[in-house]
């Protein structure tokens, strides 16, 4: 009987998919160095290849999606006190 399942954090295989696409390492050498399985170390390959372009497409509608709630707690702020000019005298 095997052991329990490992399982890996999205970090980890990110560095090890990110140093397999380098390619200074073969998959033989990296499966021993993390002791994991050649084929997994592919379809993490893969699947980093197959969605790098969502990372990047993600970026731009997080940071969008903060300047849109930035401007609006701006709107719903109250004005500062001390910055309005007092009202005319006349």
């Amino acid at each position: 009987m095997k052991g329990k399942r490992r399982a890996h954090s999205d970090k980890f295989k990110a560095k090890v998919a990110i140093e397999a696409i380098k390619g200074i390492k073969t998959l033989s050498e990296l499966a021993t160095e993390y002791k994991i399985h050649p084929n997994q170390i592919s379809t993490w390959k893969k699947q980093l290849q197959m969605n790098a372009a969502e990372l990047f497409a993600h970026g731009k509608k997080s940071r969008s999606k903060t300047e849109e709630e930035l401007s609006l707690t701006a709107l719903k702020e109250p004005p500062l006190i001390g910055l309005m000019e007092p009202p005319e005298s006349g």
